[in-house]
């Protein structure tokens, strides 16, 4: 579903990441994970189209979008959830969630409302606070309204960008409970995060990304057992 070749990108003289290869198949959950500062951030916006890409390829089911506007990827079945959320505060849930839907809102209305009953039965939270305006809401609910705005995208591949930055220990494995349970149910999916353990545990295959670059990729369990992934991030253990 999607290929990255020889990917390069950065911000002016920074050169956040460099000559990325990567893979993502249909229905597939793949992680990357690497510390602060990695890159993994500007890959995924580089993906989006948020950030330029430099040199490379980007390809989604083998059309090139490497120099796409990012609606036009969105229209194009990819949805990014940001890192910290970035939900609109002073509006309310329902219509953070509606936004999610704006390629498709004016001709397709009632289908829109019908994806709006989806998005709130897997988040009965939002359902209950739809009213409420979205900067009001706890760390946790706001990442739910986050996934659930790109969930109205109906996307065919979604990346995620740090679900657990900011959260509760007890929060962040309820989200990846949620992650794990929509990738049998529902879009491919890239996840960049920092924590490896719960990445490892719940992901198909990943990357681990060091200073731009790919330095190691396999099946997620195989590298949860590798010395270096144990010894860089997982504690040791």
């Amino acid at each position: 579903m999607l290929e990255l070749r020889d990917v390069w990108a950065g911000y002016g003289a920074i050169q956040a990441v460099r000559g990325v290869s990567l893979r993502v198949e249909p229905g597939e959950l793949v992680a990357i994970i690497g510390a602060n500062g990695a890159g993994k951030t500007t890959l995924l916006r580089t993906i989006s189209g948020l950030t330029r890409c430099q040199r490379g390829d980007v390809l989604l089911e083998g059309r090139s979008i490497a120099r796409v506007a990012p609606e036009r990827i969105v229209a194009a079945g990819v949805a990014h959830v940001p890192q910290g959320r970035a939900v609109f505060a002073t509006l309310s849930v329902r219509k953070n969630l509606l936004l999610g839907a704006y390629l498709r809102y004016g001709s397709d209305r009632a289908e829109v409302l019908r994806e709006l009953d989806r998005v709130c039965e897997l988040f009965p939270v939002l359902k209950e606070r739809e009213d409420q305006r979205a900067g009001t809401l706890s760390g946790g609910q706001q990442q739910m309204l986050a996934i659930g705005r790109a969930l109205m995208s109906r996307p065919r591949l979604l990346l995620l960008d740090e679900p657990s930055m900011g959260l509760a220990p007890q929060i962040v494995r309820e989200i990846f409970t949620f992650i794990a349970r929509l990738a049998r149910e529902g879009p491919t999916m890239l996840l960049v995060e920092q924590n490896a353990r719960l990445s490892l545990a719940i992901a198909d295959r990943a990357y681990v990304l060091h200073s731009g670059a790919i330095a190691m990729a396999g099946p997620a369990g195989a590298l949860a057992e590798q010395a270096e992934v144990r010894e860089a991030y997982l504690g040791g253990r």
